[in-house]
């Protein structure tokens, strides 16, 4: 049996894909013992990786109530790596440090103190405070870690102090799909992920009402809306009437959306926290061959131009997002050849197989140090 690792999320589900599918199913491929203690209805094992129950939270008061369990599951495994996904967390990686032998692990999904500046639950008065307590407590209690993981450069650069490492959220080559061509019968423009106003939903669906209607393309909207009435001020919005809604579907069925769509689309609002990310549906939509529409922030742009991949523009314009679909639908041949750029560069580079590697020497150089 190899080395002991417990991965810990309270927020994530089990089978998140950059939690399992990504780095548990690396780990237990590279010979690890993987538990992974997460929300679930069951403790089962699968793909080798045995999964921990956690009852799930009704709210965010009880999920942070449950940090309590997710110690004391945690504790009681004799593993040689704690490695945790969720600020929350934090309390917990700490007593895990102080208490057990083994090497604890941030890993950091989002820039949280940004993050914070947009909650929309949150009195507007109270954000930047929060903001500014959490930056504070999250960079105290870190730099007491082992390490750290980050989902991009920027974000790791938030972080001063302790060992640090990027991995990225590449996707996996085994999902890709077979090479599709880039078709104009019944045309169609997809977004997956999370429906909500700060992730641009709302200017999707109002470019569709400026493209020409001679185009007959429809909008795809796969994923789940934030807050619930969100989706009523979105259906309220003319353009919906192209829009095909479909609720959240597991990974295998996005794959299979997108092998059907002509092109992808991520317009997210700049603010703090997206300008430095790096969203898995980007590079999901180039290795499924479609051209993409993206938002023209520096690190996007310089993703999609470098690689001659799709079209960047400015989020918060309805008439420049559907500029750029009747530009695509009307340049068949070069959004073709954008698409097959894209595919290329996720094959040759971003990709997780390249990512693992990098996960598998961050565990490799902590153990070392434990020996």
């Amino acid at each position: 049996m190899g080395k002991k690792v417990c991965i810990l999320t309270s927020v994530h589900l089990p089978f998140d894909t950059r939690i399992f599918h990504k780095q548990a199913k690396s780990l237990v491929t590279a010979g690890y013992d993987v538990t992974l203690i997460a929300q679930h209805d069951k403790d089962e094992v699968v793909d080798r990786i045995k999964i921990i129950s956690l009852p799930k939270a009704k709210n965010r008061f009880w999920r942070m109530v449950g940090t309590w369990r997710v110690f004391k599951l945690a504790y009681g495994q004799r593993a040689e790596v704690y490695h945790f996904h969720d600020p929350e967390l934090l309390p917990v990686g700490l007593f895990l440090k102080l208490l057990k032998r083994g090497k604890v692990i941030y890993d950091v999904h989002e820039d949280y103190p940004k993050e914070i500046l947009t909650k929309y639950w949150l009195p507007s008065i109270s954000r930047k405070p929060l903001s500014c307590l959490f930056n504070f407590i999250e960079k105290s209690a870190s730099c007491r870690l082992d390490f750290i993981i980050a989902v991009t450069d920027g974000l790791r650069a938030e972080f001063k102090k302790g060992k640090r490492a990027t991995v990225r959220n590449y996707p996996i080559l085994e999902d890709i799909q077979p090479e599709r061509r880039f078709e104009l019968q019944n045309p169609s423009l997809i977004y997956a992920g999370s429906l909500t106003e700060i992730r641009g939903i709302g200017e999707i669906v109002q470019a569709m009402e400026h493209v020409d209607p001679s185009k007959n393309i429809k909008l795809i909207l796969c994923g789940t809306f934030s807050p619930e009435s969100y989706e009523q001020k979105v259906r309220r919005l003319k353009g919906f009437e192209k829009v095909e809604y479909v609720e959240w579907v597991k990974q295998e069925e996005v794959w299979l959306k997108l092998s059907h769509a002509t092109i992808g689309i991520v317009c997210f609002h700049p603010t703090l926290n997206h300008i430095n990310s790096m969203p898995n549906k980007l590079f999901e939509y180039m290795a499924a061959g479609l051209p993409v529409i993206a938002s023209n922030f520096p690190l996007w742009k310089e993703i999609i131009e470098g690689d001659n991949c799709g079209l960047t523009v400015n989020p918060l314009d309805p008439s420049e997002i559907a500029r750029a679909i009747e530009y695509l639908l009307e340049h068949p041949d070069e959004a073709r050849r954008m698409g097959e750029n894209g595919r290329k560069a996720v094959i040759e580079k971003y990709n997780w197989e390249t990512e693992s590697k990098l996960l598998l020497r961050v565990y490799d150089d902590l153990l070392k140090e434990g020996r």
